[in-house]
């Protein structure tokens, strides 16, 4: 409170209002967008220190991702519009037992009806018609066939990469049926057939032949419409468009096989959320410095306590070992002997090289890149127990040596068929291209090893934008290189386009999907290729210059099945 006089004898009294903003509140905090304006998204105050009496508190900004949390100072805070953190409510207690809610006349008339229904309903005791659940469990899977989902099994991130996302045309006079009218695409070895001119589908003429297609026993089959129908429906199109057919096999059913599933949350490294605390929702590094580059972590990461209040970590950019001052960093480079990962060196093309590390073999590596790892990586959980764990680390070389650029690290052995369990750029080498070689090279060591896979789950948001830019290149390409032969309409598989490319098959439909391609036409589905399509996927190979080359590649597969391998 505070006294002041005016001029007419008058004490004029201010009283000042001190809010104490305590953690769990929220309320609007200045920061900069992407085009540097001025914006108020609301956040919650995690945190609260005191330096020198002046408070910061740490931020988290509400619907944003964890990795722009900061810390701030009090005058971008908008106290106007202060939310306190709401009590959570105590439950009631019925009959001295904690947890249980008081009765009402209301819900236990409620309770009987219910159980007078379901003793009227059940054929005999013991035994329930699970009716309902049944019902919304064939609703949700029909959904999940008729919608342009995103990938399976995947966060529900909306934004979709430049490279890999291309809206399909369609003509007003070329009508499509929603596959919501139809039994779901279910079998993955019919072949899917291309219609396409007696040269070549992809350059295209007016000269149109038409496929007899053969009647499936069992089944009737809808007609087709005739051949003046099918040249109208190319000449909608354009000549660089293609269509694809899918027949109905003999063995298709309607049911749900190869329809992607819910997430899969058995990986090794699936982060359990529910053990979340304050300490590990705040970044507690500011500063690492890797060789030539200073990073700024996203996340927590358990790195010593006694480090964490340093300004800058030190790292030895070759064995990753953490180091708490410049001139203990120089004093251990004088001793370190290495000037690349440790491991073998299993790929090498120009300055790119992949080395393969075992984490049992390099128990002190491995966790270091762990470390490392976790700061910019918060949907995988870390463990100490690498042993079961293969590494394979991508560098730069230059004179000095051979530069950590990112890696992945899979399972000696996974029940669930996963080919990367961590995939990291880091930082610095992000948007060159680099993301996408890491999982071009997780595939082609599937290959070798004559399996399907598919990275664990969850992924990060930039992680599943990657993957799904690449899953979309990959079958693209694939598509677009079919050409006929002996005048005869190329066709092809699900199960061949999942062995070709080693990309699991509930991936490639649900990529086929994101990208809006299959349709229903005359009794058909089909994968309709328009010519945004065509241009865009032109356009992103051509920016696409990072290549895994086979050829380069030296690699022998183990089986790990045999401990003693470990």
């Amino acid at each position: 409170m505070a006294d002041q006089s005016v001029g007419n004898g008058e004490t004029v009294v201010f009283y000042v209002v001190l809010v104490d903003i305590t953690e769990g509140c929220r309320l609007p905090v200045l920061r900069k967008n992407q085009e540097n304006e001025d914006e108020w998204p609301l956040a919650e105050i995690l945190s609260v220190k005191d330096i020198s009496g002046k408070n910061l508190y740490y931020v988290h900004y509400i619907d944003f991702n964890k990795r722009l949390d900061e810390w701030v100072t009090p005058d971008r805070l908008d106290i106007k519009k202060l939310q306190f953190p709401k009590k959570e409510a105590k439950t009631p207690m019925k009959n001295g037992l904690p947890g249980s809610r008081p009765s009402s006349p209301e819900r236990d008339v409620k309770k009987s009806l219910d159980l007078h229904v379901q003793s009227a309903s059940a054929p005999s005791r013991g035994k329930t018609l699970p009716t309902l659940k049944r019902k919304a469990e064939s609703v949700s899977l029909a959904t999940q066939v008729t919608t342009a989902t995103p990938v399976p099994s995947l966060p529900g991130s909306a934004e979709a990469s430049q490279a890999s996302v291309y809206p399909a045309m369609r003509d007003s006079s070329f009508s499509i049926k929603s596959r919501d009218e139809h039994e779901p695409l279910t079998s993955l070895t019919t072949p899917f057939f291309i219609a396409s001119a007696s040269s070549s589908w992809k350059n295209g003429t007016s000269s149109i032949q038409r496929h007899l297609i053969p009647p499936q026993p069992g089944r009737k089959r809808k007609s087709c419409g005739g051949t003046d129908e099918m040249v109208k429906m190319f000449q909608n199109n354009s000549p660089r468009c293609s269509t694809v057919y899918l027949l109905p096999g003999e063995d298709s059913q309607d049911s749900s096989d190869g329809i992607p599933s819910a997430p899969r949350m058995t990986g090794s490294l699936v982060s359990d959320r529910s053990h979340d605390d304050i300490v590990t929702r705040m970044k507690n590094i500011d500063c690492i410095e890797l060789g030539r580059h200073r990073l700024k972590p996203w996340y927590f990461s358990p790195y010593p306590q006694e480090l964490t209040s340093l300004p800058i970590l030190y790292l030895c950019e070759f064995c990753l070992k953490y180091l708490k001052s410049l001139k203990c960093l120089q004093r251990h480079l004088t001793k370190c002997n290495l000037r690349h990962p440790p491991g073998n060196e299993i790929y090498r093309k120009g300055t790119i090289s992949f080395f393969e590390i075992d984490g049992r073999k390099n128990k002190a590596y491995s966790q270091n890149l762990c470390l490392l790892a976790k700061c910019f990586l918060d949907h995988k959980t870390l463990y100490y127990d690498t042993d079961p764990f293969l590494f394979y680390v991508m560098t730069e070389y230059d004179s000095k040596g051979f530069h950590i650029v990112g890696y992945f690290s899979k399972e000696k052995e996974s029940t669930e068929d996963y080919n990367v369990a961590c995939i990291l750029t880091l930082p610095p080498y992000q948007r060159r291209g680099y993301g996408k070689l890491l999982i071009e090279f997780s595939y082609e060591l599937s290959k070798v090893e004559g399996k399907t896979g598919t990275p664990e789950k969850p992924l990060s948001d930039l992680g599943l934008l990657s993957y799904r830019s690449y899953w979309s290149q990959t079958i693209l390409e694939i598509l677009m290189d079919l050409k006929s032969e002996n005048g005869e309409r190329p066709q092809i598989t699900i199960n061949e386009i999942s062995e070709i490319t080693s990309v699991k098959k509930e991936d490639v439909i649900s990529t086929l999907q994101y990208l809006n391609l299959i349709n229903y036409y005359k009794g058909q589905y089909i994968l309709t290729l328009s010519e945004d399509i065509v241009e865009g996927h032109e356009r992103a190979m051509e920016k696409r210059h990072l290549r895994i080359d086979p050829k380069c590649l030296h690699f022998t597969p183990k089986d790990w099945s045999k401990r003693g391998k470990w």
